[in-house]
This record gives C-alpha cells, structure tokens and sequence, in this order.
C-alpha cells in the first residue's frame, strides 16, 4: 500500500477520458428526479459504485476497512476486501478483514487470487472451497471475488508462476459459492469471459489498464530489494494489459453483470461506464488515498462521486441508469483503435 500512495504506478494513458457522452442540452428532467439506484446481485444499491478491494492483513488495513466500509453502510454502496489469503491461511490479522462485517455495506464482495487455488509448490496449502466460505464467513459477504493477477505474479520476485487448472478450480468453486471474477490492471477479453461464463462464474469485474498498474507497483518493490530482473520486467510491462473501456465492451455481451474498474476517478467516469453497459464501476485509489486520512475525508469522496455522476445523468437527460445506458456516446483516441470498425 505504502508503493500505491508513494510512488507513481499509474498507467500512461487515461482510456476513460476518450469516451465522451454527449450534451443534452434540453433534458426536460429535474435534478431532483435523477436517481442512480439499482439491484445488483440480488442487493439493492443507492448508486453503482463499488469500492473494490484492496488492503487487509496487516494491523493498519483495520482502520482503513472500517472506515470504507462504515462509509459504504451509510451511502449504500458495495464493497470488497484485499486478498483474504493472510487471514484464511495464515491465520494473519482476521480482524483487518472482520470489520467490514460490522457495518450495514448491502453489498460484500470477499476476496481470494486464482494463483492460490491451485498448487504452486507440492505439498502447500492451496485454498479450499471450505476456506473460501470462511472467506466469504469472516466479512458475510454475498459474493466471493477471485482476482487474476498474473501480470503482477510475474513481476514479483516471490511471484507464483503455475496457472494451469485455474479454470477448473474456478469451476470448481463456482459450483459450490456465487463466484465473480476481477482481473487486477491488466483486464479480461472476449475470450477469457466466454470460458469463465461456461464456469459457471456470476459476474465480472473488468479492472483493464489506465489506472494504477501493478506491474509498475511491483517494479518499484523490486528496486527497492534491489531484485534487477524484475524491476525491468515491471518497467517493460507497465501498460500491459486491456484498455478499461475496451475490455468493458468486450465482456458486456456475455450477459453477465459486469464492474468497470481501472482508472474510475470521478462520477463522470463511473457515467461513462455505465453508457458503455457496465452494471457499475469500481474504484480504488482515490477513495483508499481518502481512507488514509479520515472518515470524513473518505464519506466526503464518495459523495462527490455519487454526485458527480447524478450530474453527468441530468446533462444527458438520464433519470435512471437504464436511460442512461442508453445515452449516445463518442468513443475518440487510443480507445478507438483498439475497437473493431
């Protein structure tokens, strides 16, 4: 967390400014009237707006859970917790993790990596379906998220680097619990969401590059270990990866609820995914940097989002989010090139 909030690791490019809705400049809606609530996953939400995970398992990450998720209950918005790993297996700091559930969030999203679900070293533990539900248990969560993250795996000197059976011990998982797949910077395609949807998974979240890339995360724990091949590796795959809006795209005719995560700053973002077919958006960064601070600087960033996108609904005359689905949009730039004609 200290490389996120200290350095620099954000992709090169920003892929959502390249999207652009269009004005409507006779709405015939009051402001009043816009309203960004939804179901998603069977819970109701005041706005598609997921606080995607990203800390746990150390004593710190306690307070700043608490904080998002506190903030989460009051606003109705979703939530997720970094890799439960540490605590499922290790037995490392539960209560970083623990109190989310304390809070009244509609919406928890638990959280293992793919890498640890199968072997990587003969005779390691590797997370069960058992240890999954007691993920899901320790925050009562209402869906398990298991992140990909082999780009950053790469990057890391510890890194695993096995992948095989990955989709069947997702398979495997998907039978048992309500299972959403999240990549982590690099994003998903076409491809990769067909296999998964046959697994049986019940949503994505997309997290393609434009926000904080982790392999540039890695990249500076590298140098700071003074490992010289992975500090390359992480500075020659720094924008690896799926544009955000493109992978979004991509993965929306599949038909399953998908989060548009990877560069989400502002409402106006969380806007344009939605327009894009998105169910919502997730963000990381921005609010985790708020959550450092205080609560009242966390609440205070939501709300400037939540409200921020209530604008960007009124400017294209979109009282609720299905109209706003259905607002024309301009894709321009790098975005653009990577669509088919």
């Amino acid at each position: 967390m200290k490389v996120v909030l200290g350095e620099g690791v954000e992709g090169r490019y920003r892929y959502w400014d390249d999207i652009q809705l269009q004005h409507n400049a006779l709405p015939e809606i009051d402001f009043e009237e816009v309203d960004p609530s939804l179901d998603l996953f069977g819970k109701h939400l005041s706005a598609p707006l997921v606080i995607t995970g990203m800390t746990g398992g150390y004593p710190g990450a306690e307070v700043i859970n608490a904080r998002l998720a506190q903030a989460a209950a009051e606003l109705g918005l979703a939530m997720g917790v970094g890799s439960e790993r540490a605590a499922i297996l290790k037995g490392q700091h539960p209560e970083s993790y623990s109190t989310v559930a304390k809070h009244d969030v509609p919406l928890r999203f638990a959280n293992v990596g793919a890498p640890q679900i199968i072997a990587q070293v003969p005779g390691e533990p590797v997370l069960s379906v058992a240890d999954a539900r007691a993920a899901m248990a320790l925050i009562r969560a209402g869906l398990l998220a298991v992140h990909l993250n082999f780009l950053q795996e790469m990057v890391q000197p510890e890194g695993d680097r096995r992948a095989r059976g990955c989709l069947l011990a997702i398979s495997e998982l998907a039978k048992e619990l309500p299972v959403l797949v999240k990549e982590t910077g690099a994003g998903l395609s076409r491809t990769v969401a067909d296999r998964l949807q046959a697994a049986g998974v019940k949503g994505f979240d997309v997290s393609g590059t434009g926000g904080t890339s982790f392999a540039a995360v890695e990249h500076h724990r590298a140098v700071a270990r003074g490992a010289e091949r992975e500090a390359r590796l992480g500075r020659t795959f720094w924008d690896w990866g799926i544009p955000s809006p493109v992978s979004l795209r991509a993965v929306v005719p599949v038909g399953l609820p998908v989060i548009a995560s990877g560069g989400i700053r502002s409402g106006l973002d969380v806007a344009r995914a939605i327009a894009l077919g998105a169910s919502a958006a997730g963000i990381a960064g921005g609010i985790l940097r708020a959550a450092t601070v205080g609560y009242n600087e966390t609440r205070h960033e939501l709300e400037q989002i939540v409200y921020e996108l209530r604008v960007a609904m009124f400017l294209t005359g979109s009282r609720t989010l299905t109209e706003l689905q259905k607002a024309p949009f301009v894709i321009t730039g790098e975005t653009r090139e990577w669509l088919p004609p």
